[in-house]
């Protein structure tokens, strides 16, 4: 094969092995800087892209998601002179990788450092005990603040986290006496309310029985009042019965008399046998009259010869 040949088929090889090599495919959610002769050109991103051999060249390779940094405990002094540790949380996204890749250098060290100060500065203006029940209002302020820091930077803070606070020993000895304290102090109240209401409960419901055994009592009352009524109603009504069949009687008596046609003697007798009813022993004084004392010592001759024989 002649030489010239060679060289051209070497040629040819090296300029298919440079193509392939500067063949680029970027893939989701990422993006590629490229610089032409040392200074920016364009960003790729998604896709199939080719790049200039000797002329351009990758600067950088940045991811699009949101990322997560998890930086080491700081040391923070409160208001009230407590040292403490505070462990931070950062999520951010790359929005511009331009300003990424030449905004600063080493972006991840700058937003720890600015992370850093800003806990300390935020912190700085609270006590111990707002620092503790105050998550949200510094997560929202350190939030703000390291977003508007680092948009020269092409990053987005979404979120900062207050992962752990850590005070000193004793002061957490010291917490947790007062927690123990306050729930013993609850638990007092809730007992004594608790007591309490039980007392309430067994007076309201003696209250109770007591006005029911009085009602009760009323209502007896109420049915012996009415059983005695009844039960007079009904002597009454009785001896109504019972005088109303004695004068029916003695009227039916006096009518049969009358219809018997009785004679002088008769009526006579049955008169001195009232007058022996009247005489019981009970009157002192009986005037009999004067018709009736004939009669009567008719009768005693009767009786004498009665006797006699």
């Amino acid at each position: 094969m002649p030489p010239v040949l060679i060289a051209l088929a070497i040629i040819a090889f090296i300029v298919i092995v440079l193509i392939i090599s500067n063949i680029h495919i970027v893939p989701q959610a990422n993006a590629y800087v490229v610089e032409r002769l040392g200074t920016y050109h364009a960003t790729w991103h998604t896709g199939l892209h080719v790049k200039i051999p000797f002329v351009e060249r990758i600067s950088s390779k940045v991811s699009l998601m949101e990322q997560v940094a998890d930086f080491p405990p700081q040391a923070v002094i409160t208001k009230d002179n407590v040292k403490m540790q505070v462990d931070t949380v950062v999520f951010f996204q790359i929005t511009d990788c331009k300003l990424y890749t030449y905004g600063v250098q080493n972006p991840m060290s700058a937003i720890e450092n600015l992370t850093a100060t800003t806990l300390r500065n935020i912190i700085g203006d609270l006590e111990l005990d707002s620092t503790l029940t105050s998550r949200d209002i510094i997560n929202t302020k350190m939030r703000a603040i390291l977003d508007e820091a680092t948009d020269p930077w092409g990053i987005k803070i979404n979120r900062v986290e207050l992962k752990n606070i850590m005070p000193p020993k004793e002061i957490q000895e010291a917490m947790e006496k007062q927690m123990k304290a306050e729930r013993e102090r609850r638990e007092a109240i809730l007992r004594a309310e608790g007591e309490k209401n039980a007392t309430i409960l067994v007076a309201e419901g003696k209250k109770q029985a007591m006005i029911l055994d009085a009602e009760a009592q009323k209502q007896q009352q109420i049915l012996l009042a009415e059983a005695d009524k009844e039960a007079k109603i009904r002597r009454a009504e009785g001896e109504a019965e019972a005088i109303l069949s004695i004068q029916t009687a003695t009227a039916e008596g006096i009518k049969k008399l009358n219809e018997s046609n009785p004679t002088k003697e008769v009526i006579a007798i049955r008169s001195l046998e009232s007058f022996e009813k009247a005489a019981d022993g009970k009157a002192t004084k009986i005037i009999i009259p004067s018709e009736i004392q004939g009669i009567a010592g008719l009768a005693s001759s009767i009786t004498e010869l009665v006797k006699k024989d």
